[in-house]
């Protein structure tokens, strides 16, 4: 049994962490809508996959590595803001995974389908923990590398560009790592709550320290105590691990807002003069 579990807490704590690390730069890039529609583009990659028969993770990294590519040119060329183009593209995604699902013979609710939807311990295996660690070292290599720019698009992504910071250059490969994080998460968590790990971690790290570097620091490791403990919940209570995963992540959230510094600062009554 545990030869069968341990593959699954590594690749639980390497999705943990890529997650909470690119988590921080979806919020800070105001990114809403960034894991629904990269979660659902991977998601209908799988599906797609499941019913031409090709392998479904690599479908899956096509799917939202398409989204990725996307983002940045229709947003210029449009005019239209990045959350409103995510909000179109997310229900045209989850409508086409369904669809293949459906025009899948065979496929409604089995083995196959439940894991795309809500993640599987079993069915992870040792070549996505050589995915997952791929992808959190390509992310952090990345945001270590080019700090100063990443840094400095984050924060205030005009005044970067008049410095002569190449923003483009920075935010879409963010996006392409940002997809491949979610299509390496999706057969441990699930295309319904991959997105889970993009936005919960980050936000918990973000009501606990107000420094960006911080956070970029706190996110991954919340992220790994969040799937962690997933996987163990859901072992032990025989549930999909994707929605342990998104229960374990919340009352990670829930403790950080309740012992939050900007909490305590909110809270704290004015001083009468």
């Amino acid at each position: 049994m545990w030869a069968l579990i341990f593959p699954s807490l590594v690749a639980g704590a390497l999705a943990g962490a890529s997650g909470g690390l690119l988590g921080v730069v979806a919020l800070r890039l105001r990114l809403s809508a960034l894991g629904y529609a990269m979660a659902h583009a991977a998601f209908a990659g799988a599906a797609l996959g499941l019913w031409l028969g090709l392998p479904p993770l690599l479908m899956a990294f096509l799917f939202a590595a398409a989204v990725a590519a996307l983002l940045g040119p229709i947003s210029e060329k449009t005019g239209l803001p990045a959350d409103t183009i995510l909000a179109i593209l997310f229900p045209l995604t989850m409508a086409i995974g369904f669809l293949f699902i459906a025009l899948t013979p065979g496929l409604a609710l089995t083995s196959p389908a439940l894991t795309l939807l809500w993640g599987s311990l079993l069915g992870v295996g040792w070549n996505d923990v050589f995915l997952l660690a791929g992808i959190f070292f390509a992310a952090a290599g990345f945001l270590v590398f080019f700090r100063r720019e990443v840094w400095a698009t984050l924060v205030e992504r005009r005044l970067a560009e008049e410095a002569g910071i190449p923003t483009r250059w920075i935010l879409w490969p963010l996006l392409f790592l940002l997809g491949g994080g979610v299509a390496g998460s999706l057969r441990l968590v699930g295309g319904l709550l991959v997105y889970v790990m993009l936005f919960l971690p980050a936000s918990s790290a973000a009501q606990l320290v107000l420094d960006l570097r911080r956070q970029f620091f706190l996110a991954p490791v919340l992220g790994v105590v969040s799937t962690l403990g997933g996987v163990g919940l859901s072992f032990w209570a025989d549930l999909p691990v994707g929605t342990a995963v998104a229960v374990s992540a919340c009352a990670v959230f829930l403790l950080s807002w309740i012992i939050s510094p900007r909490r305590r600062i909110s809270l704290t009554p004015p001083t009468p003069h």
